[in-house]
């Protein structure tokens, strides 16, 4: 009998055993990254410097455990062109960057480029989640935007080419304009969703793919949602003072946005 029980308890303590809140593997050029947990979900956070700075420099600044890049930016003035939120505010606006209105295929688009997909932490009910949708989609009532960074295009369960400003054709449908090589291989920072947990891909220049090879690697990874963000040179990632990935020689390119962890 005594032995039935002792065996018992070990069966339970193995099942109530906790994931690692962040779990880092690599494979073929490619780190992939799993956040596991409400207890993560809650450190989650997306900032934005006022001048540009490397990732290790943002992940030093934020006492970070976890830094990867996040949204886009105009290198000509430093400012961005993705709405970014922390600590429910609004920190950094793409309506505040003037040189989207001085140019003319941004201007007459922009609704795409202002309606580009964000990855959300939101809470509702005190249970935090993750989402990832067009901006201008609201949230349910009662839930609000703790943090957020817009990227693009959203790659699963669609992606959002044109939809989204990265490809536009001629009548003939042939392609006339391409952001961020979303066509050509290029590294990559990609972020997703799947059983509730978040799912990060730091596609290194070792195994470079274009976003329609990047979304047969979502699905054959079994990701609900799954969008980009700014990649190419800007692909980073710093974990604790163990890893370190940049696409650039020396520190990396300096950059506008970031999705931190800051330390316990």
């Amino acid at each position: 009998m005594k032995r039935i029980i002792i065996l018992l308890l070990i069966c339970l303590s193995v099942n109530f055993v906790e994931a690692k809140p962040i779990e880092i593997s690599y494979d073929n050029g490619i780190y992939h990254i799993v956040l596991t947990g409400e207890k993560i979900r809650r450190r989650v956070k997306f900032v934005a410097s006022e001048s540009l700075m490397s990732n290790k420099e943002a992940h030093i600044k934020g006492k970070s455990e976890l830094t990867i890049n996040a949204g886009f930016f105009d290198p000509e003035n430093g400012k961005t062109i993705s709405y970014v939120v922390t600590d429910r505010n609004t920190a950094v606006d793409p309506m505040f960057n003037e040189n989207i209105y001085t140019n003319p295929i941004l201007r007459k688009n922009l609704d795409k480029l202002l309606n580009r997909t964000e990855f959300r932490v939101v809470e509702c009910n005190n249970k935090y989640e993750y989402q990832i949708t067009e901006h201008k989609n609201g949230v349910d009532f009662g839930c609000n935007i703790i943090t957020s960074a817009q990227g693009g295009p959203m790659i699963l369960p669609q992606l959002r080419l044109e939809e989204e400003l990265f490809v536009i054709k001629d009548k003939d449908g042939n392609v006339v304009r391409e952001s961020a090589s979303v066509l050509h291989k290029t590294p990559r920072t990609i972020i997703g969703i799947k059983d509730g947990d978040a799912h990060i891909l730091i596609i290194t220049d070792k195994n470079p793919m274009d976003l329609y090879e990047v979304q047969k690697l979502c699905k054959n990874l079994g990701l609900d949602r799954a969008m980009a963000f700014d990649g190419g040179s800007s692909t980073s990632l710093n974990y604790k003072k163990e890893l370190e990935v940049v696409s650039d020689e020396g520190s990396g390119r300096l950059l506008k946005s970031f999705m931190i962890i800051p330390k316990k």
